[in-house]
């Protein structure tokens, strides 16, 4: 089973990626492969990004903690 990588470690899997793609010598196959993992990385930030504002609470007009929605 694969161990769910952090939020700050998806970023850096993601910046690893961009300065892949800025390489003078990546194949146009290499270019599509990098490009696939980081759409997938980018997806599960905004994933565990929203799962985050859901579980973010706010104060209402009464003082009271309300769960945050959007």
């Amino acid at each position: 089973m694969a161990k769910e990588l952090t939020l700050e470690q998806t970023f850096e899997k993601l910046e690893d990626a961009i300065g892949r793609l800025e390489g003078e010598d990546i194949s146009l196959e290499e270019s599509f492969k990098i490009y696939k993992e980081g759409m997938k990385l980018i997806q599960s930030c905004n994933d565990k990004i929203d799962k985050v504002e859901k579980e973010v609470l706010k104060l209402n007009e009464n003082g009271e903690l309300d769960v945050f929605e959007q």
